[in-house]
């Protein structure tokens, strides 16, 4: 035993980088770091959790990289330790092992079930079969760009699932066959990534591939939105053989390819789910705002109450169904409609209040906050207090508009200009009397006392103290008719105003 685990110390100590990456994600450690690092976790693996899968392991792995050495191992192979055969790039295109993944007409090198490459799942896509599982991507030669061929055929059953399925638009069926690319790790679920100068054709004919989203700042490359690509028309809606060719850039990173039979979903179908599944009750929405506000002695500042806003943060509209992810620490909500939508067009899966992931299956919908934008209409902010009641947050703007709507009293604009406004009439001035008074002054008097329009006293500005003497000396009708006509015009004021633009209050 001794002999052997020193035999796989040095064994380990001729890895490379990749090896060892691959000998650590195997066993469930983790494959960052420098060499160094990934030699002494090694070898510590090997000291400590010394098995004869983790042998096996090692020489699997030493011997892909010494072919020549196989004999001398297989020579002192341990008892109970069955003998691994191995292929190499120089082996026939075509294998005849069964179950082994085969990618460029190679196959593929059988990897222990802790390396199993995991798609992670996508809430737009509902998978309903695996065509083709998570297959590497593996180079021919040394070129930078490479063609790899993966074939699958369909059974009558998926046909007929694909041919009676529904349109989500003129064209485009909801039960698609989709080809998935990602990066050939086993530790987590992989996101899509597409390898750089990808093109995917099927059947000879070369299918849609999502391109690069414009970015409108400066000095940032655009970014490309790396999704399931739908192969569906170009398929062979039959029994008959599909094959699939991905050409790829190569330079250095591994990628695998997966093809599966999936069930679209829209939007509105995702909001369907939500509102059925994941709604909040008020009872707890209210435990939560007292869980936040209740008073805590270490800290210094006391908080008696929170601020939410009612409007969406993603539109800057009114919110219609308020919603949030059970991680996020804030009571803000946004949109749930506008939030899909979104997610259905470019999927980022982010809070649009703290930036943080806000997957689908972690949304909620804020049922206290529901019921708030029920009962009011014309409020865009609200607080909630200790209690877990609430109250609505008025700006200054909106109290001074409505202290003056509900304080302004009524007054009708009046026309100094025209005598019957003011109170006088041609009775009035045939029968006043000559005094020291202005009768513009006068006038406004009588008015005051004799009209029911006009709730205060009218002056007439237009007129001075010499018109006023000269004016108020006749002693009838028909005097005042004569001396206006041999007269000349009266004087105007003191300031030339225009009478037809004054107006008082």
């Amino acid at each position: 035993m001794a002999a052997e685990l020193v035999e796989a110390m040095n064994m380990v100590k001729s890895f490379r980088v990749s090896d060892l990456q691959t000998l650590l994600a195997s066993m469930g450690r983790s494959k960052s770091g420098l060499k160094q690092d990934l030699v002494g976790r090694a070898l510590r693996l090997v000291q400590t959790e010394y098995s004869p899968e983790l042998l096996k392991n090692v020489r699997q792995l030493y011997e892909t990289r010494f072919p020549k050495a196989s004999g001398w191992l297989a020579a002192r192979r341990p008892e109970g330790v069955p003998a691994v055969s191995y292929t190499t790039l120089n082996t026939s295109p075509r294998g005849t092992a069964q179950g082994t993944d085969y990618l460029n007409g190679m196959p593929k090198l059988a990897a222990p079930p802790a390396a199993e490459v995991k798609l992670v799942p996508l809430p737009f896509y509902h998978n309903l079969e695996t065509l083709l599982p998570p297959t590497e991507l593996i180079a021919q030669n040394s070129e930078k760009l490479q063609d790899s061929q993966c074939v699958f055929e369909l059974t009558q059953n998926q046909v007929d699932q694909i041919r009676n399925s529904s349109e989500l638009r003129p064209g485009v069926k909801s039960v698609q066959v989709v080809l998935r690319i990602c990066y050939t790790d086993s530790i987590g679920v992989q996101e899509d990534q597409y390898p750089p100068n990808i093109a995917v054709k099927v059947n000879q004919s070369y299918c849609h591939v999502p391109g690069y989203y414009p970015s409108n700042k400066p000095g940032v490359e655009p970014r490309r939105p790396c999704r399931p690509i739908n192969i569906t028309p170009w398929l062979h809606l039959s029994t008959a053989t599909n094959r699939v060719t991905i050409t790829w850039g190569n330079f250095g990173k591994r990628y695998s390819v997966a093809v599966y039979l999936v069930r679209v979903f829209t939007s509105a179908e995702l909001f369907n789910q939500l509102k059925h599944c994941s709604v909040e009750s008020a009872e707890r929405c209210r435990e939560r705002i007292q869980d936040k506000l209740r008073f805590d002695p270490e800290s210094e500042i006391a908080t008696t109450g929170l601020r939410v806003s009612l409007i969406c943060p993603l539109v800057k509209m009114r919110l219609g169904v308020p919603c949030r992810a059970l991680t996020c620490a804030h009571l803000q909500c946004f949109d749930a409609v506008f939030f899909l939508q979104m997610n259905e067009k470019k999927p980022t899966w982010t809070c649009p209040v703290c930036d943080k992931p806000a997957p689908f299956e972690l949304l909620t919908i804020d049922g206290l906050l529901s019921e708030i934008l029920k009962e009011t209409e014309d409020v865009e902010e609200i607080e909630y207090l200790t209690d877990g009641s609430w109250r609505p947050i008025r700006d200054d703007k909106e109290k001074e508009r409505e202290r003056e709507n509900s304080h302004t009293p009524d007054y009708p604009v009046v026309d100094i200009c025209v005598p019957e406004a003011n109170g006088h009439s041609p009775a009035h001035s045939s029968t006043s009397q000559s005094g020291k008074s202005a009768p513009g002054v006068q006038a406004a008097a009588t008015g005051g006392a004799g009209s029911t329009a006009s709730s205060g006293a009218v002056v007439d500005l237009t007129l001075d103290d010499s018109s006023d003497e000269e004016g108020g000396g006749g002693a009838g009708d028909s005097e005042d008719t004569e001396d206006s006509q041999d007269s000349p015009a009266p004087k105007r004021g003191r300031y030339d105003y225009d009478k037809d633009l004054v107006t008082a209050y």
